[in-house]
């Protein structure tokens, strides 16, 4: 395709579920005149409890998905499949692919003055050690705490953003990451912004949180431009949602990531 076509092109971005609506509300403000489309695996959720081969497999048929909407360029906007499923992503499609992971991991080096950082996550997000591998790439004297924290997930999305029992989970949660002395702390998964606030209470002030999302929109924008890929034309972008079950569903829930309703929401098989 003439390069000057693919430039009109959408980004394409996954995620298991809703949770990448956060990386979604990050390139609208970052780059405005880009066209998103954006496919929710929420048939299949949650893929932090699943095994590396399902994820891997769950990775590719989304990326053939937004391959149908002849999408420029691919995020995984999950953090588990960007753990996991990366590198068998980039083996077999020749578009480009960013992740969460390192981003999220190099902005996560920089702030840090200690030279301690903490990793809130999925388990499998977790235990496949990426965030831990991606950090050690960019400083291997770094000092790195990981928790998984599965109940985040959930009560992100029934919004219990100020619920005693949210607090509670937290301060079970991330006792070992307090224990650690993290200055740093890495939301590792696209759900956990949304409990900042609990979040920063429970850690304290002076730990700084890495937001994946925003560091994720800023990759994708300096790829874009590298690859001469950028929408250069002013037109209101166009952002078109999928989900692989429960469209209202999704709908009703996606106001919570994005600050607004989205009424057209439509159902799309991954087969």
């Amino acid at each position: 395709m003439p390069a000057t076509k693919k430039n009109h092109c959408a980004i394409g971005v996954f995620d298991s579920g809703l949770g990448g609506l956060t990386v979604v509300k990050e390139l609208m403000r970052q780059l405005p005149h880009e066209d998103i489309v954006y496919f929710g695996d929420t048939a299949r959720v949650p893929y932090g409890t699943k095994s590396k081969e399902s994820i891997i497999r769950f990775s590719q048929e989304n990326v053939a998905v937004l391959l149908r909407h002849n999408v420029k360029m691919i995020v995984v906007a999950c953090n588990t499949s960007s753990s996991l499923a990366m590198d068998v992503l980039k083996e077999n499609f020749s578009l480009p692919i960013i992740g969460v992971i390192e981003p999220g991991a190099k902005k996560a080096v920089s702030m840090s003055q200690n030279g301690r950082i903490g990793i809130i996550a999925t388990p499998a997000t977790v235990n496949s050690n990426a965030y831990t591998k991606s950090i050690k790439r960019f400083n291997n004297a770094i000092h790195v705490a990981a928790k998984a924290c599965p109940l985040f997930v959930p009560l992100a999305e029934e919004g219990w953003f100020r619920k005693r029992a949210t607090f509670d989970i937290a301060q079970e949660y991330l006792a070992p990451i307090i224990s650690a002395r993290v200055d740093t702390l890495i939301l590792g998964c696209t759900h956990y912004p949304l409990l900042r606030s609990v979040l920063q209470k429970v850690v304290g002030k002076k730990v700084c949180l890495v937001d994946s999302a925003k560091e994720v929109a800023g990759e994708v924008r300096l790829m874009l431009k590298t690859l001469r890929l950028e929408n250069s034309s002013k037109h209101k972008p166009q952002y078109t949602f999928l989900a692989s079950d429960a469209p209202q569903h999704f709908g009703k829930i996606a106001k919570r990531f994005l600050g607004y309703d989205i009424k057209d929401v439509r159902r799309c098989s991954v087969v």
